[in-house]
């Protein structure tokens, strides 16, 4: 069989990675400020710093004053821990589960915290009924799926007279998609999806009926120093104003600042989601055109514009593994393969910081490297 002919161009910037991801366009570590570096973080300098990239947060995704920005460690895992920990067992729980991470919270739900919640679940690809969910509840769910590539499709199926806490992990969703703040009462993340920051990092977000919670609730089980966020029964507010819990990386602040302010450079949140709608539509383009792939997340309304999964026909995992592996020592991408708790396939970022053309330089290295796994 004759070897397939390898595309002429490549991707300028073949970095597809859903975590950590692309770096924004023009970045380079020289252009970083390094003022705070090798000073105390609770040195003026670094607080002022800290406290900056908050301000540069909740101006991008234009959060209202209602809700508080803390800076917390452990990427965005330990966010969302933090806030398990902190504020679950109040009252009856919902966890839901559509892809891994989702999963995750659902085995610390029953398995650390033991609190017996109601689990509602979905296949891979799929979006669970979010009518179902009773309110009553606090709830628990992934905004956006990274490993599935299903995210909720608003925020409208959040009762807007909840008597339980809302809690959004919304890592790979911020900075990508309009979010009803009203309707969330907690909101996790990490710097290193959407914008391209670096991980170890997480940020908590905050509404006041997560405030009030925290400060008139006490957990029975023991909390650990990094999830403490109440200190004398009122909210430790230091933590929502740069003055954080541990030892933060000013190397991955700095970082994060920079990725805020082409953010803003950008037109802020609007800008963001426009790279990222084009970036979606340009590796739809891309799947529709090929009999030989498709969305992992069949419903358009309920797919991911930044995780894209994708299914490839007849390819188990080694297949998979060999086209990731084919496309990475080209140089044409890397880190596609689809998330290894996921049905095989591949994942390809189109978080903002990606650019369009590159998604498109993309589409004839993938029919090479299907034809040459096929052919091997």
């Amino acid at each position: 069989m004759t070897a397939p002919t390898k595309p002429l161009a490549k991707p300028a910037r073949p970095f597809f990675s859903s975590g950590p991801c692309a770096k924004p366009p023009g970045y380079s570590l020289e252009k970083l400020a390094t003022e705070s570096l090798g000073r105390s973080h609770r040195a003026k300098i670094g607080k002022s710093r800290l406290s900056y990239s908050i301000d540069l947060m909740r101006e991008v995704l234009r959060l209202p004053d209602t809700h508080r920005i803390g800076i917390v460690p452990g990427s965005d895992t330990g966010a969302f821990e933090m806030a398990m920990w902190t504020m679950l067992g109040a009252r009856p729980v919902t966890t839901m589960a559509w892809e891994s991470f989702g999963e995750g919270w659902v085995t610390d739900a029953v398995k650390q915290l033991k609190i017996d919640p109601t689990v509602i679940r979905a296949d891979y690809g799929q979006l669970p009924d979010l009518g179902q969910v009773d309110w009553s509840n606090d709830v628990l769910f992934t905004w956006n799926g990274t490993t599935s590539g299903v995210r909720v499709p608003n925020a409208d199926w959040i009762a807007a007279d909840r008597e339980g806490l809302s809690f959004a992990d919304a890592t790979s969703a911020v900075f990508a998609y309009d979010i009803d703040w009203a309707k969330i009462d907690v909101a996790t993340f990490s710097w290193q999806k959407v914008l391209g920051g670096e991980g170890g990092h997480g940020v908590i977000i905050l509404g006041p009926r997560a405030v009030e919670r925290l400060e008139s609730y006490t957990p029975a089980w023991p909390l650990p120093k990094v999830f403490r966020l109440v200190s004398k029964g009122k909210l430790a507010e230091g933590v929502f104003k740069g003055e954080t819990i541990n030892t933060p990386s000013m190397l991955a602040v700095e970082d994060a600042i920079f990725a805020l302010e082409w953010a803003k450079g950008l037109g802020g949140l609007e800008g963001l989601k426009a790279r990222s709608d084009a970036n979606a539509a340009a590796l739809d383009k891309i799947v529709a055109e090929r009999d030989w792939l498709a969305h992992l997340a069949a419903d358009p309304a309920s797919r991911s514009k930044t995780s894209v999964c994708l299914t490839v026909e007849g390819a188990d995992a080694d297949f998979i593994k060999q086209f990731a592996a084919l496309l990475e020592k080209e140089g044409a991408a890397y880190d596609v393969a689809g998330y290894r708790d996921a049905p095989p396939g591949l994942r390809i970022w189109c978080g903002a910081t990606v650019e369009t053309a590159d998604i498109e330089a993309l589409g004839p290295w993938l029919d090479w490297a299907y034809s040459t796994a096929k052919a091997g």
